[in-house]
């Protein structure tokens, strides 16, 4: 019977060491002239057209805590056994995190509340600070997700936007849009393949 070869380690630790040994030389990053970018006259319409685009939905609210109205408004949510939510002053959870160090243990999460920094307009994109995530999972392994955010916190661009998180220093941090979808499989596109099936934003006017 053949035995399965066991990968030199050995060997593979020597090739990268002498890899992180080297110095390679890149040029600098070019310099953005701002007026060459693209903006909006109305950055959060251009925000909506493109959340729809990729398959999420929008619904404005006046405060904070409507979100939840909205919400039971979608029988996947008025079902839901098991939600985390990181804004539970808008929308209350039925699962805490607390004590749960294994991500595991979140597989069968039906819906998360998260709490979103900013919009970007060009791409539907909204920044979620890793600082209030107990765990950064809990963004993909949910078979939902529903975003919070303000309606004045918006950039039009991912230059604003990386302009604006520039000294980050939070030990994570991510771009969500969605929901996720994949057409990998005969070409057919299917939501929610690796990631939430839907993505509902919530935005709070201000």
């Amino acid at each position: 019977m053949n035995q399965p070869l066991e990968a030199d380690t050995t060997a593979r630790r020597a090739i990268l060491d002498r890899l992180n040994t080297r110095t390679i030389s890149a040029p600098p990053l070019p310099d953005v002239d701002p007026s060459q970018v693209i903006t909006y006259d109305d950055p959060v319409q251009e925000f909506l057209d493109k959340l729809s685009l990729v398959g999420g939905e929008a619904t404005f609210v006046d405060a904070a805590p409507q979100a939840e109205e909205v919400l039971r408004q979608i029988p996947v949510f008025r079902e839901a056994k098991r939600v985390v939510s990181v804004f539970p002053e808008a929308v209350p959870g039925t699962m805490s995190t607390d004590g749960i160090d294994d991500p595991h243990a979140f597989a069968t999460i039906d819906w998360m509340i998260a709490r979103g920094e900013f919009m970007v307009a060009e791409n539907g994109a909204i920044w979620i600070d890793g600082n209030t995530l107990p765990h950064r999972v809990l963004l993909f392994i949910a078979q939902y997700l529903a975003i919070i955010v303000s309606q004045s916190q918006i950039v039009s661009n991912m230059h604003q936007a990386y302009d604006r998180i520039e000294n980050y220093d939070g030990r994570y941090g991510v771009f969500v849009s969605g929901p996720s979808k994949t057409a990998d499989i005969e070409q057919s596109l299917v939501l929610g393949a690796h990631g939430c099936r839907k993505l509902q934003v919530i935005i709070v006017r201000d």
